[in-house]
């Protein structure tokens, strides 16, 4: 080997060196932490973690995440991600707004991302929310046209705004198809309590209910040990009760992450309201497929609920939303 080809072969050799051990020379991934209170398989935040794994599957992040974190420990969760180099934390403030905006402003070179019902807060604290109101309409439309009492239950975790407009959104659209409908709402004052939900929907089937909307886990299987029909809620669950769930409204947070994502790397991120994603035109939800219930829906329903999904996309009707608590009617 001559010494000029030596030279070049070491040069290149010790670049390569440099670029594994330098940020600066390597492509750097962004370091994002995620704080859930619930476990992370609990429909609402896996979606979150859906989305954020993606990311990791496509090489943008480090991902990082703690479930079940208890109110009283939020603040200092969200501290000691902020303090470990996460350029990205995301989470749900609902509970505990002020201590997660005290840490934003604390942080203001962090970026958070945070599942909030109130305000974007300047500089670095954005919220977004399962704003899924279009397809919970759709599957309102589908439980209106299957049941064969008019009597419809509706299971929540709490009477908050976010639950509260996918409840009154599939109401609103349950009396399109049937009018005469009559309502039956109980909250379990939880967000993961699959137990307590199943006996809620026990007591509502027992008055009658044979279409239940399963806000909560626990609402299906109730459904399926009482041989009545079930509407999924955020995920599709079809496939665990193929004969029982026969509609859901989706929820991707694919769109809200990766808008997020690029404007941290941008260096542009900035406190906003992310909610726009959520929308079915920027497939941030969606009407899950029929699947095992596509030839039982009467083709008159069906045809009804594909024309409103169109009138959806093409912004020619609009879901109101509603975050008024709904009541038993």
């Amino acid at each position: 080997m001559s010494s000029v080809l030596r030279r070049t072969v070491l040069t290149l050799l010790a670049c390569a060196a440099a670029a594994a051990a330098s940020p600066a020379l390597a492509q750097a991934k962004m370091k994002v932490a995620a704080i859930y209170t619930v476990p992370v398989e609990q429909q609402w935040v896996s979606r979150i973690d859906k989305a954020l794994k993606a990311a990791v599957a496509r090489g943008e992040v480090e991902y990082v995440f703690s479930e079940n974190v208890a109110n009283a420990d939020y603040e200092r969760v969200m501290r000691q991600y902020a303090e470990q180099g996460n350029v990205l934390i995301v989470g749900e403030s609902f509970a505990v707004e002020a201590a997660a905006r005290k840490v934003a402003k604390d942080y203001p070179k962090v970026a958070f991302l945070m599942g909030s019902s109130g305000k974007p807060q300047a500089p670095n604290f954005s919220v977004f929310d399962n704003y899924i109101q279009e397809p919970a309409y759709l599957t309102g439309m589908i439980a209106g046209g299957m049941s064969k009492s008019g009597k419809i239950g509706l299971v929540g975790g709490y009477p908050i705004p976010e639950v509260n407009r996918l409840m009154n959104a599939f109401i609103e659209g349950v009396k399109e198809v049937n009018p005469k409908a009559t309502f039956t709402v109980s909250f379990i004052n939880s967000w993961f309590d699959p137990p307590k939900a199943k006996e809620a929907a026990f007591a509502m089937v027992d008055k009658g209910v044979d279409v239940l909307y399963a806000e909560r886990f626990g609402v299906s299987d109730a459904a399926k040990e009482r041989k009545v029909l079930a509407i999924g809620n955020v995920i599709n669950t079809q496939d665990k009760y193929p004969e029982t769930v026969v509609a859901s409204a989706l929820w991707h947070m694919e769109p809200t992450i990766d808008a997020a994502l690029a404007a941290v790397k941008a260096g542009q991120f900035k406190a906003e309201d992310y909610g726009k994603y959520s929308l079915m035109k920027v497939k941030g939800s969606e009407l899950a497929p029929l699947g095992s219930f596509d030839a039982k829906l009467p083709a008159d329903l069906k045809a009804k609920v594909m024309a409103k999904q169109q009138a959806i996309l093409d912004g020619k009707f609009t879901v109101k939303v509603n975050d008024a608590a709904p009541k038993t009617k």
